[in-house]
């Protein structure tokens, strides 16, 4: 799903590097296997007669099992600049390697590595999004709303909570969908991250006499309100998205505790507000 990422954050690409060659595919073979990695994962050979060649690999890590805290210290060991903030073994063998919010599959020996979705072959489910959501659940009742703009249309009964950059293209894409949504309820959090003077205009927002429209008016019209003199709670937004991982933006959280990044199209966005409880406020 797009998002607006936060300077030096992971990008989500679908990679693998491989440090070995014993039982991984010969750069530029193609291989077939019907478990494992997804269909759009790809392996980046750093050794073999063509280093860099692309090759399509959905085979699971072979191997005995290894200890996870084992396998945390030889991933932190090869990629001393990722973060790591767990390691889980998964049903197909491979090693989940959690950094922040991005998903990581190596090998018992971290011989390679893949980022990009998993596929469950058999039921055809995004074993990866399945999990980020539930690393990623947020109880809804926890979240400062005070330090949200708040913005009603209707009843209010729908609610959705979203960290918003006002640079971000993506977060304003979304916005001309929410436009379209009756009965809603928004909180957003503005979540200046992405250009410098993203911060001078969340300020400026959360100053004007009805920040929720202020926001509107610049992230669908592209209007801006006079600069503002208040005390906006930008830094204590800044500590609340680190602690929760929020590394890029649109990121919405909904009042069943489910996370989502990206601008999702009406359709999708639609089914997460009405699978979820629904309460105004």
């Amino acid at each position: 799903m797009a998002v607006c990422a936060m300077p030096g954050s992971a990008r989500a690409a679908d990679t693998v590097i491989s440090s070995q060659s014993a039982g991984q595919p010969v750069p530029g073979q193609t291989v077939t296997s019907t478990s494992g990695a997804g269909p759009s994962a790809k392996v980046t050979s750093t050794s073999g007669p063509n280093p860099g060649e692309k090759v399509i690999s959905s085979a699971p890590a072979q191997g005995p099992a290894a200890d996870t805290g084992r396998v945390a210290a030889l991933f932190q060991q090869r990629f001393p600049d990722l973060a790591v903030s767990a390691v889980r073994l998964t049903p197909y063998g491979l090693y989940e390697v959690q950094v922040g919010m991005d998903l990581i599959y190596t090998d018992a020996n971290v011989g390679w590595v893949m980022e990009g979705p998993l596929i469950d072959a058999a039921t055809r489910r995004d074993v990866t999004r399945e999990r980020q959501e539930q690393i990623g659940a947020v109880s809804f009742n926890e979240l400062p709303l005070n330090l949200a703009v708040k913005r009603v249309t209707g009843d209010g009964s729908r609610v959705v909570a979203i960290f918003e950059d006002p640079n971000c293209g993506y977060c304003k894409q979304l916005r001309h969908t929410l436009e379209d949504i009756p009965n809603l309820t928004v909180y957003t959090f503005i979540y200046p991250i992405l250009a410098p003077d993203s911060r001078t205009k969340a300020r400026d927002i959360w100053c004007a006499k009805q920040p929720g429209m202020a926001w509107d008016d610049w992230m669908v019209r592209g209007k801006l309100p006079p600069a503002g003199n208040c005390d906006a709670p930008i830094d204590q937004v800044l500590a609340l998205g680190q602690r929760l991982m929020v590394r890029g933006t649109p990121t919405l959280f909904f009042p069943d505790g489910r996370r989502v990044s990206g601008a999702l199209p009406r359709e999708e966005l639609m089914a997460y507000l009405n699978q979820t409880p629904q309460k105004g406020g």
